[in-house]
């Protein structure tokens, strides 16, 4: 089955900037990537085409590569979830926008683990990481996300078992 998943947020800044937060992926310390109870992401190398490595339990490698612009990862993990996702910082009207995208397909266990558990706490990982861009670019967080409740529920879960 397919999936499309995207988080997307305009700022008041210039593309450039939001650019630099893309390149600074899995560096320490990250200035995109949130901190906290998420699970960072790290490489083999920096980041660059061809670098491997993931967050968590999800495995990927830099596919393409533009700096400044754009990163996009191949899925090579958990098994039945294949496909891309993609950060990419972009010129909108009185600034810029920063988009991550999930284009991919789900299979065997995936079929109920992603709807359950990996969707409710990508949703919630990247919605943590566009509060920091924002601060990171304007300052301030306007409207800070909060976590839903079961969110709250699956991060306990995985505190006693990770």
């Amino acid at each position: 089955m397919r999936i499309r998943n995207v988080h997307e947020r305009a700022f008041p800044a210039p593309t450039q900037a939001a650019g630099r937060l893309l390149d600074g992926l899995s560096s320490h310390p990250d200035p995109l990537w949130p901190g906290g109870p998420w699970p960072p992401v790290k490489f083999d190398r920096p980041l660059g085409v061809g670098a491997a490595g993931g967050h968590g339990p999800i495995r990927y490698y830099v596919e393409e590569y533009e700096p400044g612009c754009r990163v996009s990862f191949r899925f090579t993990g958990p098994a039945g979830l294949t496909g891309t996702h993609e950060w990419r910082a972009a010129p909108a009207p009185g600034g810029c926008l920063l988009r991550h995208t999930i284009e991919g397909r789900k299979a065997g266990k995936m079929l109920l683990a992603w709807p359950l558990v990996f969707r409710p706490l990508h949703d919630a990982l990247l919605e943590d990481a566009l509060d920091k861009a924002e601060l990171a670019l304007t300052g301030t967080v306007d409207r800070p996300r909060a976590w839903s409740w079961r969110v709250r529920l699956l991060r306990r879960a995985v505190r006693r078992t990770g």
